[in-house]
C-alpha cells in the first residue's frame, strides 16, 4: 500500500476546484502531458477522462474513471493504463485549521504491478507520490493566490 499525506496552504473547497477540473489533471499528476474529461460530468461517480502519458522516450494513453465522488472530501479514481495494468487512487481531503490535509492511497489492481506489487513497486508510488501531492499543492496554492492560469497547461 502507497499512502502518503501533503499538507496544502489552502481551503479544502479551493483544492478539490483543481480535483474537479478534469482538464487541470495534467498540472498535478506525474507523467500526464495531456488530458481532457470525455464529458462535461467530471468529476461525478462513472465520468472518465483521457489522458496520454509519458514513460521516457514512450507516449501511451489511458483513461481515469471516477468510482467514489464526495465533494469536497473524497475522490477515488481508476487509472486504466492499458498495458501496463489498472490502479486505485483515493484522495482524501481533510479540513486542517485553514489549510488542507491531502492523503493519497494508491494500490496497483491488474498488470504488472498488479502482479508484482511488493514493497518495492510501494517505494516507487511513494516517490511518485511525493511530487504529485507537491504538485496538487502548487497548483492549488497558486489558484488560491488568483494565479490559476500561470501554471496551467492545458
Amino acid at each position: 500500500m502507497a499512502l502518503r499525506h501533503q499538507l496544502i496552504r489552502t481551503r479544502r473547497e479551493t483544492v478539490w476546484a483543481v480535483l474537479a477540473d478534469g482538464s487541470r489533471y495534467q498540472d498535478w499528476v506525474v507523467g500526464t502531458v495531456h488530458s481532457r474529461p470525455k464529458d462535461d460530468t467530471w468529476p461525478r461517480l462513472g465520468s472518465a477522462l483521457e489522458y496520454t502519458f509519458r514513460l521516457g522516450p514512450w507516449e501511451l494513453a489511458g483513461q481515469t474513471i471516477v468510482r467514489c465522488s464526495e465533494p469536497p472530501r473524497r475522490l477515488e479514481l481508476e487509472i486504466d493504463s492499458g498495458r501496463l495494468g489498472t490502479a486505485r487512487i483515493a484522495l482524501e481531503l481533510r479540513p486542517w485549521g485553514e489549510h488542507t490535509v491531502v492523503i493519497a492511497d494508491e494500490h496497483p489492481l491488474t498488470g504488472p504491478s498488479g502482479r508484482l506489487h511488493n514493497a518495492g513497486v510501494d517505494m516507487l508510488l511513494q516517490l511518485r507520490h511525493r511530487r504529485m501531492l507537491s504538485n496538487l499543492a502548487k497548483v492549488a496554492e497558486d489558484a488560491d493566490q488568483g494565479g490559476d492560469e500561470a501554471g496551467h497547461r492545458g
